[in-house]
């Protein structure tokens, strides 16, 4: 009852909505995916010092939400789209009064963290959808790919995130992204000098997991405590790491796109290495046919074959098809405000739009892509049908249950 109170302030009513038809609008299904008494919460950890005018924590995000799904290149462009629905306004979960000032305002003091809080939120419930029934015959059951990604920016607009490297702004976006299903798991965004090793000392660490990491991510010191908290990790070597030979192991028969060259396990000879990971490790050398390179692969697990080792660390691929999705298809490069803080939103706006899309495929069972689900939301965002009728092209005539439900607020 307590966050259902809250949800009362912060939504403005606690009733079913008065709608001309019985189902609500397809943009108001799709963040329907996301509970009142789960935001409230965030908002509760993360309160603004500064009521914003006329514009509640929860318009502030919809309308973020509404510039992702819909493609919108200004705060102007967002305000004038919605406001020429007025009378759809309310359904949609709008309490306030939108206007660009108010906006603004909102990008500008409300934290970052609050909606960061928001994804979280939605990457469990997806990371939980994705990952029921879909670990592969003889692969890991929880797999996670991390890896991070240059975010460019106006060097002109934003001298706050100035970057030496390539003498431009940008910021980095860090994401570890789970492989059944291909949704975030836990993110983070940096500077886009801060080194991808340190973010080992963040990431959640789940027993049994496997991490799949590039080279940036060679730290033994690092790796030591994945293993010690009993997960597996596969990571490319740099050249200049110096091993001992202590074992080689049988090889298989190579493939048409792969030759294992050396299976072996190895301790590490210099003694800075030894001390921070004393324990042997496991190198695979591949050669890939195709690039005509070879790439050694380190890992802590010593029973798996040396075949499919080979295939999780070629899995580490989906992160980058990720980064450079997410790059094409949302708003993550013109943004609506100049602040650190107006970034931060709108990056991790754009991770909840990805993910409620996510979620709303997963839980209809939609056999459509997500690029072809995001394209159909674009275009009918204000079309009271239900999402299933418009993303599978069937007949019903009401949404599914679950997604109904989660529409409409609850008092008990």
């Amino acid at each position: 009852m307590l966050y259902c109170q809250e949800a009362r302030l912060l939504f403005g009513c606690l009733r079913p909505l008065p709608l001309s038809c019985d189902v609500p609008n397809i943009f108001a299904q799709v963040t329907s995916v996301l509970y009142p008494s789960e935001f409230a919460r965030c908002v509760k950890s993360f309160p603004t010092r500064r009521a914003t005018r006329n514009i509640s924590p929860y318009d502030h995000f919809l309308a973020l939400c509404f510039a992702q799904l819909t493609f919108r290149h200004s705060l102007r462009d967002i305000v004038s789209c919605l406001m020429s629905r007025r009378e759809q306004l309310y359904q949609m979960g709008f309490r306030g009064t939108l206007s660009r000032s108010s906006l603004a305002y909102a990008n500008e003091h409300r934290d970052w963290r609050l909606f960061f809080a928001v994804a979280q939120v939605l990457m469990r419930r997806a990371s939980r959808l994705y990952q029921t029934g879909r670990a592969e015959r003889d692969g890991p059951s929880v797999a996670f790919a991390l890896d991070s990604s240059i975010i460019s920016l106006s060097l002109k607009l934003f001298p706050w995130a100035y970057y030496p490297h390539s003498q431009r702004s940008a910021v980095k976006l860090h994401l570890l992204l789970c492989l059944q299903g291909n949704v975030p798991a836990w993110g983070a965004i940096t500077e886009a000098s801060f080194p991808d090793m340190k973010m080992l000392d963040q990431i959640p660490v789940l027993p049994s997991a496997w991490y799949i990491m590039d080279r940036g991510y060679l730290d033994f010191a690092r790796l030591w405590r994945i293993h010690r908290l009993g997960s597996w990790f596969v990571v490319r070597s740099k050249r200049h790491v110096s091993y001992w030979v202590v074992q080689s192991q049988s090889l298989p028969k190579p493939t048409k796109e792969i030759q294992i060259v050396a299976d072996q396990v190895v301790r590490l000879k210099t003694n800075w290495s030894k001390r921070s990971y004393p324990e042997p490790l496991r190198k695979v050398v591949i050669f890939v046919r195709k690039e005509k390179r070879t790439l050694e692969i380190l890992t802590n697990n010593f029973q798996v074959d040396s075949l499919d080792i080979a295939d999780f660390y070629k899995s580490r691929w989906q992160v980058e098809l990720f980064f450079k999705w997410i790059k094409q298809h949302l708003r993550i490069h013109n943004f609506y405000g100049r602040s650190q803080n107006a970034v931060r939103c709108q990056i991790w706006s754009a991770i909840c739009a990805y993910l409620m899309v996510a979620i709303v495929k997963k839980t209809l069972k939609i056999e459509k892509s997500l690029y072809e689900l995001l394209q159909l939301i674009s275009v009918n965002p204000f079309e009271n049908q239900g999402l299933d009728e418009l993303l599978n092209g069937d007949s019903p005539k009401q949404i599914a249950h679950a997604l109904q439900n989660s529409f409409i607020f609850n008092d008990n």
